[in-house]
């Protein structure tokens, strides 16, 4: 058996920088990690960074590697590097690995930088043996979408693959679809004034509150719907189904003071095989009911819609995943759909079937404190990548 010596060394350079998504100061250095690594693979290494596009002056690299065995299809392995901040109540130091007996602890060390060190390793395992012709994508901003990440190289730049692994799920299953997402904000309008004096001003916190306990019905609502995929392992339903979560609120800027405006955004969960576009549509019929049944100055906004995903399990290259996990586990993992937002529906809508495979186990603590990775789940990563690709 290959131990994970090389996959460990790699994680731990990696996990050493800090790629926080909303500093971006430590993209470069990571991605030229990325890219010295793959060339000392022999593979061919190209840099793409959407600099002048986006206009805001970071640098957002996208590392390309290259394995061209002359393979009549290519197959995409993409990760990414940037990860969410640190936060708070860490016992281990986030951006140094710390390993303790079966758990390599630091902020990355699942979510995702445990992909890039496994995708790396199986290429390395594999190299000119390779069935396929293979494109390791390394990105930045997964954390907020992947427009300028896996999306730029998608979209912008018409990466051709004939199929593709998203290295960034759960370890105990594989995804073939993931929701779609569906944001926006609610407001209600008011009128300012001074809180000594509420009847002369129209306060609309209150009827925030009475919308958003109103709406526990369309929350029912979209929970009814349920996809024909299966959940994830450990779901309280054995399908998909769909979800609604207010997330955010904000209204008021002092104690003494009746605010104008109350606001509240939301986050939709859509099914696989559900169009945004429709379920906002039906969320905007229940909100006009109800803002006419409470009789509140309100108005709804949906400003990011991304649909889900569905890959045929029919398809050879699904089973060909399958039967890549039933030889190093024993058993291939259930086929499921995510319940999260998925980097697969950059490969989706070009028609480009795609599954979804990590390391990030479900009790990882990833975007939480004291972050990650089984050192069995980076060696099982990289096997199941390279009897993939190999």
């Amino acid at each position: 058996m290959v131990g994970y010596d090389y996959e460990l060394s790699l994680l731990r350079e990696l996990v050493s920088i800090n790629t926080d998504v909303t500093k971006k100061l430590g993209y470069s250095e990571c991605a030229d990690i990325v890219a010295s690594e793959i060339e000392k693979l022999g593979l061919k290494v190209e840099v793409f960074d959407p600099v002048d596009k986006v206009g805001d002056g970071f640098r957002r690299p996208n590392v390309i590697g290259t394995l061209d065995v002359g393979a009549e299809k290519t197959i995409g392995l993409a990760s990414h590097y940037d990860v969410v901040p640190a936060g708070e109540g860490w016992t281990r130091e986030p951006y140094r690995l710390t390993v303790e007996g079966d758990r390599a602890y630091g902020r990355g060390s699942s979510d995702d930088k445990s992909a890039i060190a496994s995708s790396l390793g199986a290429v390395k395992l594999i190299g000119e043996t390779a069935k396929y012709n293979v494109k390791l994508i390394v990105s930045p901003e997964e954390e907020i979408g992947g427009d300028w990440g896996i999306g730029y190289v998608m979209r912008d730049l018409g990466l051709k693959l004939d199929c593709g692994v998203v290295v960034d799920a759960m370890p105990n299953s594989v995804c073939i679809g993931a929701s779609g997402i569906v944001w926006g904000e609610i407001k209600i309008q008011g009128k300012q004034g001074h809180a000594g004096y509420p009847h002369m001003a129209d306060n609309p916190v209150p009827k925030l509150s009475q919308l958003i306990v109103a709406f526990e019905e369309f929350v029912r609502q979209r929970e009814s719907k349920i996809s024909a995929l299966d959940a994830q392992p450990g779901s309280p339903k054995k399908k998909v189904w769909g979800r609604l979560s207010f997330t955010i609120l904000g209204a008021g800027a002092k104690e003494n003071i009746i605010p104008s405006t109350a606001w509240v955004k939301f986050d939709m969960r859509v099914l696989p095989e559900e169009s945004p576009n429709e379920a906002s549509q039906e969320m905007l019929v229940f909100f006009n009911k109800i803002k006419q049944r409470l009789g509140v100055n309100a108005s709804i906004d949906f400003y990011k819609a991304d649909p889900g995903f569905m890959t045929p399990t029919s398809l050879p290259f699904v089973k060909d995943v399958a039967d890549a996990t039933a030889a190093v586990y024993g058993t291939p993992l259930p086929l499921v759909a995510s319940l999260g937002g998925d980097d697969g529906k950059f490969f989706a809508e070009k028609g480009i079937p795609v599954v979804s495979y990590g390391a990030i186990a479900d009790d990882s603590n990833f975007h939480g404190s004291d972050e990650f990775v089984r050192l069995k789940d980076l060696q099982g990563l990289r096997d199941v990548l390279a009897r993939i690709i190999g």
